[in-house]
């Protein structure tokens, strides 16, 4: 392992060269034991825009998370307590709609997901979904109650998602750009 100016160079036994923009900015590249320094620094060269906008989009995430407001451990149980006779109705009215039988509705603080779907039926939705707008509570329901006819996300089960929700793709949008905003804020607020 090496260090050059602004990056760590690891080589190992691989074929390829990959370059890697870590959480924190810094910048990796993992390059096989034959590889010169000459062309690792061509590579690095050959790279430097993607890099440069790799570290712009870290920056900018680290500038937001740290001007966000945390969500408490107390806020959390508040919000999985409200959840949970909310999302059973609109789980129970979707549901009826589509003509499917689910299992077990559990409500989590994820990081990762807003909701899923087990092999049996049972749905896990994200406490996090009753800080968004109506209709993305309902989009990440029938989302997931459209995993009980598909477990996948092929052309039928999007087909499926739509005839439910025919503007689905603006919600899909919508938490797309605002959703991690929320787990972030819920992680700040874990980490104080």
């Amino acid at each position: 392992m090496g260090k050059n100016k602004k990056y760590t160079i690891i080589k190992s036994f691989r074929k390829s060269c990959s370059i890697t923009v870590e959480r924190d900015g810094t910048v990796t590249i993992r390059a096989p034991f034959f590889m010169s320094e000459k062309k690792i620094n061509k590579i690095i060269e050959e790279r430097k825009e993607w890099i440069e906008k790799a570290q712009k989009r870290i920056a900018n995430r680290t500038e937001r998370l740290n001007s966000l407001t945390p969500i408490t451990s107390d806020e959390i149980d508040s919000l999985k307590a409200t959840a949970k006779p909310i999302i059973e109705k609109k789980v129970r009215f979707f549901a009826d709609e589509m003509g499917v039988k689910y299992g077990k509705i559990t409500i989590r603080n994820q990081k990762t997901r807003y909701g899923s779907c087990t092999a049996k039926g049972n749905l896990n939705f994200n406490c996090l979904i009753m800080l968004m707008p109506e209709e993305i509570i309902d989009y990440v329901i029938v989302h997931e109650l459209c995993h009980i006819k598909e477990m996948n996300h092929s052309h039928r089960f999007w087909k499926e998602v739509e005839s439910i929700l025919p503007d689905y793709k603006e919600r899909r949008k919508w938490l797309k750009q605002n959703g991690n905003i929320l787990i972030e804020r819920m992680v700040k607020g874990q980490n104080l």
